[in-house]
């Protein structure tokens, strides 16, 4: 990745977002107006800078191009090739974070640490990774080829390879299978407590409905009570 030349970085830049954006519409559209590409120029001269070792000033870069995308990417990151940030307003890569080819993220994607020690901290993201708007990758976690980490997830512990990723905490809820592209859904307890729960709210609304059904024709066929009448 890092020999190759940058035209030709730019050029796979540009083909990302053509291969996963349906609303491009041209090399030159993409390249003036989506701050993902932008944000990935920046940060190239930031990395290069920060590799040579040149102080203060990759950060500087970095800095800029946050403040022109509203993308954060450190520029001690590791990047591959094909990425695609796709609007990305918001978008937090970490220092340690490193990122496989292929992968694509969403706006509001954070590449977290906890650990405040000069060690890997950020995520690992292997190659055809998607991350979903709002998703939360937090640690030293790894997350295996053609994963899918769904919109809003907090994921804290390492993802296998072809897995679906959710919730709060997130945890595995389906296998893509490698062969024929089949989704296998696991069990989840969570979700079927709730399937469960509605199924019975709407077994006890429909008995509660039949109930009054009987009760009003109860009341509409009975005869009404006698009268006193006045004699003649």
């Amino acid at each position: 990745m890092n020999g190759l030349p940058w035209l030709m970085r730019i050029r796979e830049d540009l083909q990302a977002v053509r291969e996963r954006d349906p609303a491009s519409r041209g090399a030159l559209e993409i390249l003036l107006t989506y701050p993902g590409v932008h944000a990935l120029i920046i940060y190239r001269a930031a990395h290069a800078l920060e590799r040579r070792g040149v102080p203060v000033v990759p950060r500087l870069v970095s800095h800029l191009g946050r403040l022109l995308t509203g993308i954060e990417i450190h520029p001690g990151a590791r990047i591959g090739r094909y990425f695609f940030i796709d609007h990305g307003m918001g978008v937090v890569i970490g220092e340690t974070a490193e990122i496989g080819d292929h992968v694509h993220l969403f706006q509001g994607v954070t590449l977290g640490g906890t650990s405040t020690r000069r060690e890997k901290r950020h995520p690992t993201l292997e190659d055809h990774v998607v991350v979903g708007a709002g998703a939360k990758l937090i640690g030293a976690i790894t997350v295996g080829r053609y994963s899918r980490i769904g919109a809003g997830a907090v994921v804290v512990s390492s993802v296998p390879e072809h897995a679906t990723v959710v919730g709060v905490p997130g945890h595995v809820v389906a296998y893509t299978n490698q062969g024929n592209d089949t989704v296998e859904r696991l069990p989840d307890p969570e979700w079927d407590r709730i399937d469960a729960l509605e199924r019975r709210l709407t077994r006890l609304e429909a008995t509660l409905g039949e109930r009054n059904g009987r009760s009003e024709s109860s009341e509409a066929g009975a005869e009404p009570a006698p009268t006193e009448g006045t004699g003649a």
